[in-house]
C-alpha cells in the first residue's frame, strides 16, 4: 500500500489546530518529531465503519478510536438523523462495556448529541449490547449507539450503530451516514452539550429487558433444581443481568467470582473469547470441583456465549457456536411444533460460513431458511423486510444467537438461559445436552465445522490479507482433498460460478470480501477478510452420515482427519 507521507503528515498537522485539545496536540508533535512509524499507523486512514461497526485501538489519530474520530461519527449520525426525521423530537440511547474510556467516550457521544438538540438517554452504568437493542425499541427511539470492542484485546474500543428498530445499520444507510461524516472535518463537532437533554436510565429498563428474556428464553423446563451451572462473565457486562435472569427462571448458578468484576484489562485470561477454551479454564476447574452440568461464559458486551458440557465419558468439553446453534434452533423448532405453531411461512436464519446443517434442519421443519452476510445486522433486516414471516431464531458460528425478534442482535442473555432449559431438560429425560446433539447428527447428519484465523497486524498486514483473496479467485483450487471443486461463489463480484458446466449465477446477497468453495463430496471452505480485526478467516466444513451413535467418534476422528488434511493441502497454517 503506498502511503503517501505528505498525506500523512498533512493529516496529522490538521490536529495541532485550536480544535484540540492541549494533551492530543502534544501528543501528536512528539510522533512527528520522534516517531514517524506510528504517526503513519495513526493517519494513513480514517477508521471505517466493517460487519461490526467501527473498531479500533485507542488512542491520539484518525486511525484510532479517541473523542475526536467518535465526536466527528456522532456529528455526522446527528446531521443525518435530522435529514432522516426532519419533523421528529430525535432520541438516541447509549449503553456502554467495561473496557477503558469506555464511560467518558460514551459521555463524549451523548454531549454531541445533545449539543445538537437531540434527547439522549444514557445508561448509568455499564449493560449488555443486546439491552441496548432492546431499549432502542422500548423507548422508541430513532437510534442507538454501544462503545464495545467485543473480544478485542484491553486497548481496543468500538462503536456501533443502531436504527429504531433495534437492529445495526445496514447498506444503503451505514453508506449514507459515512457520506455525513466524510464531509464533515473535526472543526464541525459541536461537544458543547446540553446536560438537560440527557437523561440517564437503569432499573426501569433493567426490569423490561429481564421480563423479555424470560418470557422468550424460558420453556418451562423440568429438572431445572437437579441441574447446576457454572457461569462467568469473563470481566463483562453479563454480570449485571445473567445471572439475575437464571436465578429468576429457577436455576442454582454458581458464578466465579474471580472473573465477577468488570475489568478492561481482563486480568484472568489471555482473551476475554468464550471461544477460545483458555477463557473458560477457571470456569472449568469449578465445574469439576462442584460435578456441574454446564458451563456458560459470555464476552465482554454479552452478546456472544461459549457453552461447555459433558460428553459421553463425563468430561467437560468446549462446543462451538455451529453446534450450539444447530441445538438452540433445533429445540425452538420443536416447540413450536409442539404447539402447531408452524404453518410453513416461518423462517430461520444464519450466515454463509455458518454451518450447512441448519439448511437440513429447515428442510425437515417444513420452515424457510434465509442466509445472510457475517454480522446479525443481516439477520435483524431478514426480520425488518419479512414482516409477514414469523421469525423462530437463528445465529451464527461465532457463537451468537438471537431468539425470536424481540432483541435485533445475538443476545447471549436470552440465549443463555434458552442453553439451561434444553440441557436441564434433556438430563430430566434421562439424556444430556450432548447426547442430543449426537442425536441430531444421526438424524440430519453429521456436519463437522472448524475456523482458523490467521493475524497480520498494520499496513503490511493488509497488503498481505489482500494478495491472499487475489490468489484464491485468480488463481482458483480445482480440487480439495481429492474432490473436484464444483461450484465457487465470489460475493466481491455477486457471482456464482459453477466450474463444471461454466454456468454463472447472480448471488443475491449484497457484496462482501468473501470466497466460498463447495465440492463434490460436500465440503465447504470460505475465505473472508475480517471487517473489525487485522485477521484473515477461513472457515471448513466437512460432512458425512452417522449411523448411530456408537458410531459418532469413529467418524469424528475421519472428519477431523480430513480437515487437517484439506489445511495443509491448500498451506493455510
Amino acid at each position: 500500500m503506498d502511503i503517501s507521507l505528505e498525506k500523512v503528515m498533512d493529516n496529522a498537522k490538521k490536529w495541532l489546530s485550536s480544535s484540540f485539545d492541549a494533551d492530543t496536540k502534544k501528543e501528536v508533535q512528539d510522533l512527528i518529531n520522534n516517531n514517524p512509524e506510528e504517526l503513519k499507523e495513526r493517519f494513513y486512514k480514517d477508521l471505517e465503519f466493517g460487519t461490526g461497526g467501527m473498531r479500533g485501538v485507542m488512542g491520539v489519530g484518525t486511525n484510532r478510536i479517541n473523542k475526536y474520530t467518535l465526536g466527528k461519527n456522532t456529528q455526522g449520525l446527528s446531521n443525518y438523523l435530522k435529514k432522516a426525521y426532519p419533523e421528529a423530537a430525535l432520541k438516541v440511547a447509549i449503553a456502554y462495556d467495561c473496557r477503558h474510556n469506555s464511560n467518558t467516550l460514551a459521555k463524549v457521544v451523548a454531549d454531541v448529541l445533545s449539543a445538537n438538540g437531540i434527547t439522549v438517554y444514557l445508561f448509568s452504568e455499564l449493560r449488555p449490547t443486546p439491552e441496548l437493542s432492546f431499549a432502542v425499541k422500548y423507548l422508541d427511539c430513532q437510534c442507538g449507539i454501544v462503545l464495545t470492542a467485543s473480544h478485542n484485546p484491553p486497548e481496543y474500543n468500538g462503536y456501533k450503530v443502531y436504527w429504531t428498530d433495534g437492529g445495526q445499520i445496514v447498506p444503503p444507510q451505514d453508506g449514507e451516514i459515512i457520506n455525513e461524516i466524510n464531509s464533515l472535518d473535526f472543526t464541525d463537532i459541536n461537544f458543547n452539550s446540553n446536560e438537560s437533554l440527557i437523561k440517564l436510565i437503569d432499573k426501569d429498563v433493567d426490569e423490561a429487558f429481564i421480563n423479555a428474556s424470560l418470557e422468550n428464553g424460558s420453556f418451562n423446563a423440568k429438572g431445572k433444581d437437579q441441574f447446576k451451572i457454572v457461569f462467568t462473565s469473563l470481566h463483562g457486562t453479563s454480570i449485571t443481568t445473567v445471572p439475575e435472569v437464571l436465578k429468576r427462571a429457577g436455576f442454582d448458578v454458581h458464578i466465579v467470582e474471580e472473573q465477577a468484576k468488570p475489568d478492561g484489562n481482563f486480568p484472568t485470561v489471555q482473551s476475554p473469547n468464550p471461544e477460545e477454551p483458555e477463557a473458560l479454564t477457571m470456569a472449568l476447574k469449578m465445574a469439576d470441583e462442584i460435578d456441574a452440568d454446564m458451563v456458560v461464559g459470555t464476552d465482554p458486551d454479552c452478546d456472544r456465549l461459549g457453552i461447555a458440557v459433558r460428553d459421553l465419558h463425563g468430561k467437560m468439553i468446549l462446543l462451538n457456536g455451529n453446534q450450539t446453534m444447530v441445538m438452540m434452533t433445533k429445540f425452538l423448532l420443536d416447540q413450536w411444533k409442539r404447539k402447531d405453531q408452524i404453518k410453513g411461512n416461518e423462517f430461520i436464519a444464519s450466515t454463509i460460513v455458518s454451518t450447512p446443517m441448519m439448511n437440513e434442519l429447515a428442510n425437515a421443519y417444513g420452515v424457510e431458511y434465509k442466509i445472510g452476510l457475517t454480522g446479525f445486522k443481516w439477520i435483524a433486516k431478514m426480520i425488518k423486510d419479512h414482516p409477514e414471516q414469523p421469525f423462530i431464531g437463528g445465529g451464527e458460528e461465532s457463537f451468537g444467537f438471537m431468539v425470536g425478534d424481540f432483541v435485533r442482535d445475538k443476545d447471549a442473555v436470552t440465549a443463555t438461559l434458552l442453553a439451561c432449559e434444553i440441557a436441564a431438560e434433556a438430563k430430566a429425560n434421562k439424556s444430556s445436552f450432548y447426547k442430543d446433539l449426537l442425536q441430531a447428527y444421526v438424524d440430519y447428519g453429521f456436519y463437522k465445522e472448524k475456523l482458523i484465523s490467521i493475524t497480520k497486524k498494520g499496513i503490511s498486514g493488509a497488503e498481505e490479507i489482500k494478495k491472499m483473496m487475489i490468489d484464491l479467485r485468480e488463481k482458483p483450487v480445482q480440487s480439495i482433498d481429492g474432490s473436484k471443486v464444483l461450484k465457487i461463489e465470489d460475493y466481491s463480484t455477486s457471482i456464482s460460478y459453477n466450474l463444471q458446466s461454466g454456468v454463472k449465477e447472480s448471488i443475491q446477497i449484497p457484496k462482501s470480501n468473501v470466497l466460498i468453495y463447495y465440492t463434490e463430496d460436500g465440503t465447504k471452505i470460505a475465505a473472508r477478510p475480517s471487517g473489525t480485526e487485522p485477521k484473515i478467516k477461513f472457515y471448513f466444513s466437512v460432512n458425512k452420515p452417522l449411523e448411530s451413535i456408537d458410531d459418532f467418534e469413529a467418524t469424528q476422528n475421519e472428519l477431523d482427519s480430513k480437515i487437517d488434511r484439506i489445511i495443509k493441502e491448500l498451506n493455510f497454517n
